[in-house]
């Protein structure tokens, strides 16, 4: 056989180098067998640009109004402890020193520890089935935190809570993966991150009604227990939607199977691999290799230093703006509502630039740290009776939460705040600011190792004398055969 009837298609010859180099550049069925494969890659340039659109449309509308409040309300059921502090559940419950810190970090210990067996099983099943059982049972569990009575009852809640939302971020993002090309993710994962702020937007302006009834009777139930009533209530419902609507192009129920094979098609130029079938298989190699690529270091870098202020922030935002001057109903209108609409609008916009811009992400997530960085570090400085300035200040530490979170990080950032330094927490606050500018150099770095791996590749399939057509079918081929985007040298890394 000759080198130009050769190509790396993944593991179908791993004794043959040509397999393990990607070097060649033709392909035959009858030297892989691989029908299908190539069937899946073809697929693409079976359907019209207008019926892609149509298809597309479809997605849209059957995925991300769903995935929309389904995370948001996960985010809120997360921020509930922020909005019950100022409201009551830290007296009620006899919480006292750092208790209150305890209830977020053991959420991200428990969210950390079962982050791994939870995304091998939702591999393993059913997507959305799995999403919509734990979000039911996380439903339950918010729900339940109604009739606390103590620190112990809320922390194990709070970590039950945290194992059971460990995988819907890892769900969100395979089911973008899998329904999206690359050039859509951002915009997509945009528009359904923008309901951490959207949602709690909505459920703010519903506690604050529900506040207000409660102080209307005040022998009624208190305004922290109603809240974890209609959050629980509200993930439950969502839930069971989820557990009919949500999944893999394979596995939803509202698409023909013309329309199935055609999502898979679109998704196919990713060279990431299609939901054409399952795998269930762990491959060690692949675990070894992961270690050994510089992305996953970047990647635990960048997010446990952002992950740091986030999660203080996130669960002391209603106490900070109250240490402003708000009243606790004030918190919610005044504080928290204007933060998630600045994030809403900020994530959008980047969301919208990053899709049209090639290449931009990462200067969209650098752009967005600075202002976290100056506001922080900024609030840390001023007198106390800068109400409105401090409040401005503050807000501006929405943007940084836009690079992403989470688990040890978020874990670790629940102490960053500490009740000794309350009610401004100076120390904590100008802490945050600090970590928000290193993580502004960890994602030069990552950028800059993107530039180079792109610009190696380039020049090796220069030197193979491919065409830039034979790179991309090649690079197809090789991702529908399982190959990683470290072993598959025609994948071209997006930043």
């Amino acid at each position: 056989m000759t080198d130009s009837e050769k190509i790396i298609v993944g593991r179908l010859n791993p004794t043959t180098e040509a397999t393990t180099k990607g070097d060649l550049s033709s392909f035959t069925e009858a030297e892989t067998g691989a029908e299908v494969l190539e069937n899946a890659v073809d697929a693409v340039y079976e359907y019209s640009e207008g019926y892609y659109q149509k298809l597309l449309w479809k997605i849209d509308l059957w995925l991300l109004p769903l995935m929309w409040f389904s995370y948001g309300t996960q985010q809120a059921d997360k921020n509930s402890l922020s909005t019950q502090a100022v409201f009551g559940i830290r007296e009620d419950t006899g919480l006292v020193g750092d208790q209150f810190n305890w209830l977020s970090t053991s959420f991200y210990i428990s969210y950390l520890v079962f982050e791994a067996p939870g995304n091998w099983l939702m591999q393993r099943v059913h997507t959305g089935k799995f999403l919509g059982i734990a979000m039911v049972l996380w439903g339950v569990v918010v729900l339940v935190v109604a009739f606390a009575e103590n620190f112990t009852h809320l922390i194990v809640l709070r970590s039950i809570q945290g194992a059971l939302e460990c995988t819907v971020t890892p769900t969100f993002l395979l089911i973008t993966g899998s329904w999206y090309k690359s050039r859509e993710h951002a915009l997509r994962s945009v528009i359904w991150a923008t309901s951490n702020g959207g949602v709690n937007i909505i459920t703010g302006v519903i506690s604050y009604a529900i506040a207000e009834h409660a102080q209307g009777n005040p022998n009624g139930i208190t305004a922290w227990k109603a809240i974890s009533l209609f959050l629980g209530a509200l993930t439950i419902v969502l839930g069971i939607l989820a557990f009919f609507i949500l999944g893999t192009p394979r596995e939803v129920r509202w698409l023909s199977e013309d329309e199935k094979r055609a999502a898979i098609a679109r998704i196919v130029e990713n060279k990431t691999g299609s939901d054409r079938k399952q795998r269930s298989e762990f491959k060690w190699d692949q675990t070894i290799q992961a270690f050994k690529d510089p992305q996953i270091y970047f990647f635990f870098f960048v997010t446990i230093i952002n992950a740091l202020p986030g999660s203080a922030n996130t669960v002391f935002a209603n106490l900070i703006f109250q240490s402003f001057g708000f009243t606790p109903k004030e918190t919610l209108l005044k504080g928290t509502a204007p933060s998630f609409a600045v994030g809403i609008v900020w994530f959008l916009l980047c969301g919208w630039l990053s899709m049209k811009k090639p290449n931009v992400r990462f200067y969209l997530m650098m752009f967005s740290l600075i202002p976290a960085f100056t506001g922080l570090i900024a609030l840390g400085l001023l007198p106390a009776d800068l109400k409105w300035t401090r409040w401005g200040l503050y807000i501006m530490q929405s943007t940084g939460t836009l690079p992403g979170l989470y688990s040890t990080g978020a874990a670790i950032g629940g102490q960053i705040l500490r009740p000794e330094d309350a009610p401004r927490y100076i120390r904590g606050l100008t802490a945050s600011g600090i970590l928000y500018g290193v993580d502004l150099l960890g994602m030069l770095l990552w950028r800059t190792y993107y530039i180079r791996e792109n610009t190696r590749r380039a020049k090796k399939i220069r030197e193979m004398g491919l065409s830039s057509e034979e790179s991309e079918r090649l690079g197809r081929l090789n991702a529908e055969n399982d190959m990683t985007d470290q072993e598959n040298i025609h994948f071209k890394y997006q930043f």
